[in-house]
């Protein structure tokens, strides 16, 4: 399950520029690690809310793809995420958790988290609905 995970991880052309990896592969959850860079800010410096939901919205999207049968292939169908603080920290950590997984809808949750030093903070949360889409 993880190498079917990582390779498909991998071919993602958004968390590649982003520089988004993923830490943590498990059943029905996910964690994608990003780095602080400039490129990632917005004005105020804090990592652009963009970032913070893209590696979100790819985390909850490979935590589904972990309880589904090899082949099966993962789409998004809506998210929402509340912006809860300032994403200020030296890397941001998005964790995905599958809160139930149906024969063809998938529902997650979405929680991102800035990290400085000791500190962490849950910067964004949010939910996710994804379709499974299985082989022909």
């Amino acid at each position: 399950m993880e190498e079917r995970i990582l390779e498909s991880f991998a071919r993602q052309g958004l968390m590649r520029h982003l520089g988004a990896r993923i830490t943590h592969v498990g059943a029905g959850t996910v964690h994608i690690r990003l780095d602080a860079r400039e490129e990632l800010t917005q004005q105020h410096g804090y990592f652009h809310a963009g970032a913070t939901s893209a590696i979100a919205d790819s985390a909850g999207g490979y935590a589904a793809l972990t309880v589904f049968p090899a082949g099966s292939e993962v789409l998004t169908v809506e998210y929402k995420m509340n912006l809860l603080a300032p994403a200020d920290g030296q890397f941001l950590e998005a964790v995905g958790t599958v809160l139930r997984s149906g024969r063809t809808l998938t529902v997650c949750r979405l929680d991102v988290f800035a990290e400085r030093g000791e500190r962490r903070t849950l910067v964004a949360a949010g939910q996710q609905t994804l379709i499974r889409i299985d082989p022909r």
